[in-house]
């Protein structure tokens, strides 16, 4: 068989990752702050572990965003690393192939079961799963993902988890880190390996993003996402709350809600049904996407809406009447001085059910806290932050938790 021999200068790698190319421990997770560079590193291992001859499946908890992140940070690594003569790149079906001999990098979500089952490399079997934001998924999706890396190989099969530190009660922390203590950056045993780091460790990192990570006030997020270390929810706002598989979960009453975004925060979308008597609310579904215009977010909430009613923010009225004109039948939410503490004790009285390909609003059920003074202590006043998912469910059940709005609304022209 002919050898390949690459040159690629040192300079293109973060120095801490380097030992972490020939790694082959089965699980391997790689974990720490904000901007630290674990997307870049397993993005330029992918790439050159598929000239090896290793079949990549590179995983998210929901399809669309894939293209964003994962396929985009491949797609650099190939360039950046000078490789593309050895690359076949399938932009449409996002699949990348190695033309040398075959190997392939795949891409699916967890939302989209049934393709996932269906994935098979071309040449060989599968022999790596890269999960990124591994936070997202759920203990029960991890454990059928380590079924797929069946069949023989001539490579060791791993599965990769990269992902922020969220909060010491997640399953991650309870499958893989007893006893770890956060002074420390790495861990072995037979089957396992950690690695630890922070935006230090990322030599690519720009002055304004170290900028903003060293000047974090916040005592949570500098602790996760500043050092990288595993979070303690305190003050959290939302403890009524629980995941369940509603995939078959039918209701002819839908509720929709709708938070504005359009560049660093998200439109953000839910989809409800509210049970009165039992006093439950469960979260069907959900839409979390940034940078759209409104145009292009009428394109999405068409088929996800219906013919129903959408209770908007408010405050932003030419956006609410151009989701009118172009066929949504958007309408504002009822502000007033106490509507946000009001929805939220409201909602605190509820058990409130999510699915569990909600990733989005569990995580901000997760992170949702309350304000604190100059001396620490929690104010009955919620953080606006955490917040996008959790506005547009209070709006649309303000028509629950607030009696005057049936009276209120005005539908004219809808």
């Amino acid at each position: 068989m002919k050898t390949l021999t690459l040159k690629i200068e040192p300079s293109a790698f973060n120095s801490v990752y380097r030992p972490y190319f020939s790694d082959d421990h089965r699980t391997q997770i790689f974990f720490g702050g904000s901007s630290s560079g674990k997307s870049y590193f397993l993005g330029q291992r992918v790439v050159l572990d598929t000239i090896k001859g290793r079949n990549t499946l590179v995983l998210r908890n929901v399809a669309r965003t894939i293209r964003s992140s994962c396929w985009n940070e491949i797609i650099k690594a190939i360039s950046r690393m000078g490789l593309k003569e050895y690359f076949h790149v399938g932009a449409s079906e996002m699949v990348i192939r190695c033309k040398i001999n075959g190997s392939q990098i795949l891409f699916a979500g967890l939302d989209d079961v049934e393709k996932i089952k269906s994935i098979t490399p071309e040449e060989g079997p599968l022999t790596d799963l890269w999960v990124e934001e591994a936070t997202e998924i759920d203990y029960k999706d991890y454990k059928q993902l380590e079924k797929r890396l069946r069949g023989r190989s001539q490579f060791t099969k791993r599965v990769t988890l990269s992902f922020n530190p969220i909060y010491k009660d997640h399953w991650l922390f309870k499958e893989f880190f007893g006893g770890w203590d956060d002074s420390k950056r790495e861990y072995r045993d037979g089957t396992l390996s950690i690695l630890k780091t922070t935006y230090k460790d990322n030599r690519f990192l720009n002055p304004d993003d170290i900028r903003a990570l060293e000047t974090e006030k916040d005592e949570y997020y500098r602790n996760v996402y500043t050092l990288g270390n595993w979070g303690v929810l305190g003050d959290v706002i939302f403890r009524n709350w629980r995941t369940e598989d509603l995939s078959d979960f039918n209701t002819d009453k839908p509720l929709f809600g709708l938070d504005f975004g359009f560049s660093s925060d998200p439109a953000a979308s839910v989809k409800v049904h509210y049970d009165r008597a039992g006093k439950k609310i469960y979260i069907l579904d959900e839409l979390h996407e940034k940078g759209m215009t409104n145009s292009q977010l009428s394109e999405l909430l068409k088929p996800w809406v219906g013919g129903h009613y959408i209770t908007c923010d408010s405050s932003e009225p030419k956006s609410i009447k151009e989701l009118q004109n172009l066929g949504i039948r958007a309408i504002g939410a009822k502000k007033g001085p106490d509507s946000v503490i009001h929805g939220v004790q409201w909602l605190q009285g509820h058990e409130i059910i999510v699915d569990v390909r909600c990733q989005y609003t569990k995580n901000e059920l997760q992170l949702y806290q309350w304000r604190k003074d100059k001396d620490g202590n929690p104010m009955r006043v919620p953080e606006d932050r955490n917040n996008h998912l959790i506005d547009a469910l209070r709006y649309c059940l303000e028509h629950e938790s607030t009696a005057r709005y049936a009276t209120s609304l005005n539908l004219k022209g809808l």
